[in-house]
């Protein structure tokens, strides 16, 4: 089965001309006149971009899959192939609704009827790894119900095989392989692949996104129904809105758009600059409004999140950027261990410099942090940097929601938007309300350690001594040594010999 697959790759890479990808480099480049010759009668006039992604359309849903993640990886591949393939679209046929109820029945271990006052056998969206059911609960809640296609994890194992063999023939057929790194490539897009196939994760993150916005009034998570929630479905609130891309729809229903274009900016830096955790997936598919103006966000399964060390990056990054100290942007990037440490600061400082003076250009306003971050990354792969995939995950996000403002609303000021949360943010990391933070974070610690403190101090001195008596007897020559062992003996028949007297004599 596994050989006939391949055999239908090798067709449709040959098909569609992807062999100008493999045969580039200098060992196999003397192929690609016979191959053409053999194979006169394919089209390839298509740009090459265009033709991989026709091809990853024809391969399937886990290929197609693959095109979207890799679209994201501007700091890997060419910007030609990363705008093509971003213009992939994950639409998979649903699979049919007698597979759908057997997973249900096989999950709840009950019948459909017993768990849902009623079930819309007829999916509401279709995707490569899950579709969507609207659906009634017992006590009448309207629910959304989430079910992995079936046979799904077999698929996948099968078709990433296949991916690790072509990857590993691009590391070594073509020319830039060894720098791209295609077989780390596939192995990021496995670990990503194998977290979305777990719906409970998706479900634990939606929960843990509507915590964080529990009391801002922008943004909408469905809740998660635990009781009816497993790794292969999940059933959650059905929220009712306006589906983003649909302006006229939003103007006819009274929607601010200017305000909801600023609101979209603001809940995403909310996410990254305060929660550190944030929606990575925030395509207008995945968005809607509701009719009060909040956003509702929908499928949660790409989250990505930012640690201390990650903010600590982007906050000297973007502080010592605005300052136009592109000297200590490039230090910052040595510092963080991000580019190698025997990296020249003057030549990554000029790099940059090139980069982000064109920038400050124009106004301000105009500025986007999305662009700002990925000129940065493709700057920094010249020295050797590789950029961990939560950045990425943040810039490609940058990306669609500034994307997103603009479209509401051209005239939004982004700067003046992010302005307020990167002030506060980098007050947080670097400024007093980072070190108040910091305090308050080691306090448990501090009040464990504190009582203990002169016991530890007075076993450290005892260690010392003792240490110290240890190095001096060491150092004693061994004449002084069996001096000090016949003193040792004479001192104790001395004492011995006291304590005899007293005791026989002490009545006299």
């Amino acid at each position: 089965m596994r050989i006939f697959r391949f055999f239908r790759i090798i067709f449709i890479v040959l098909r569609f001309g992807l062999d100008d990808f493999l045969l580039a480099h200098e060992s196999t480049r003397w192929l690609q006149t016979p191959l053409n010759i053999v194979l006169f009668f394919r089209d390839t006039s298509a740009p090459r971009a265009q033709r991989l992604r026709l091809a990853l359309e024809s391969l399937g849903p886990i290929f197609v899959k693959f095109g979207q993640m890799l679209s994201t990886r501007r700091d890997l591949i060419p910007t030609d192939l990363a705008d093509e393939l971003a213009k992939l679209q994950d639409q998979v046929p649903p699979f049919p609704s007698d597979q759908a109820l057997a997973v249900l029945e096989k999950t709840f271990n009950k019948k459909v009827s017993e768990v849902f006052l009623s079930f819309d056998e007829i999916p509401i969206a279709s995707a490569s790894v899950a579709q969507v059911h609207f659906a009634v609960l017992p006590d009448g809640r309207e629910v959304a119900v989430k079910i992995l296609r079936p046979g799904i994890i077999h698929v996948i194992e099968h078709d990433l095989a296949l991916l690790g063999i072509c990857a590993g023939l691009m590391e070594r057929l073509w020319a830039d392989g060894k720098r791209l790194k295609p077989k780390l490539v596939v192995a990021e897009f496995e670990k990503y692949l194998h977290d979305e196939l777990d719906l409970m994760r998706e479900a634990a993150c939606a929960s843990q996104l509507k915590r964080n916005f529990a009391d801002a009034k922008l943004l909408l998570v469905p809740e998660m129904y635990w009781d009816w929630c497993d790794t292969n479905v999940i059933v959650m609130e059905r929220m009712h809105g306006i589906p983003i891309s649909q302006i006229d729809a939003l103007k006819a229903a009274n929607i601010n758009v200017s305000k909801l274009a600023s609101d979209g900016v603001s809940i995403f830096y909310m996410q990254v600059f305060r929660d550190g955790f944030f929606h990575a997936d925030m395509h207008p598919g995945n968005i809607q409004v509701a009719t009060d103006g909040r956003y509702i966000a929908l499928d949660f399964g790409i989250m990505g999140s930012l640690n201390d060390t990650d903010k600590n990056y982007l906050a000297q990054n973007f502080i010592a950027f605005f300052n136009r100290d592109y000297k200590r942007v490039a230090e910052v990037h040595i510092e963080s261990g991000w580019v190698p440490a025997k990296t020249r600061v003057d030549e990554l400082e000029a790099a940059i410099r090139a980069v982000c003076e064109p920038i400050f250009d124009r106004p301000l306003r105009e500025v986007s942090f999305g662009r700002v971050l990925l000129r940065l990354f493709q700057t920094s792969r010249r020295f050797g940097v590789e950029i961990q995939p939560q950045l990425v995950l943040l810039q490609k996000t940058l990306l669609n929601i500034e994307g997103l403002g603009l479209q509401l609303d051209p005239e939004l000021d982004l700067w003046k938007t992010a302005k307020p949360w990167l002030e506060r943010w980098m007050s947080e990391q670097v400024g007093w309300r980072g070190f108040v933070k910091s305090l308050k974070a080691e306090a448990p610690s501090y009040a464990t350690l504190l009582p203990q403190l002169p016991r530890l101090l007075h076993a450290r001195l005892n260690e010392n001594a003792t240490a110290k008596l240890e190095a001096v007897i060491s150092k004693l020559t061994s004449q002084q040594k069996k001096r000090n062992f016949w003193l040792m003996i004479i001192a104790t028949a001395s004492v011995v010999s006291t304590f005899w007297f007293v005791y026989n004599f002490g009545n006299f």
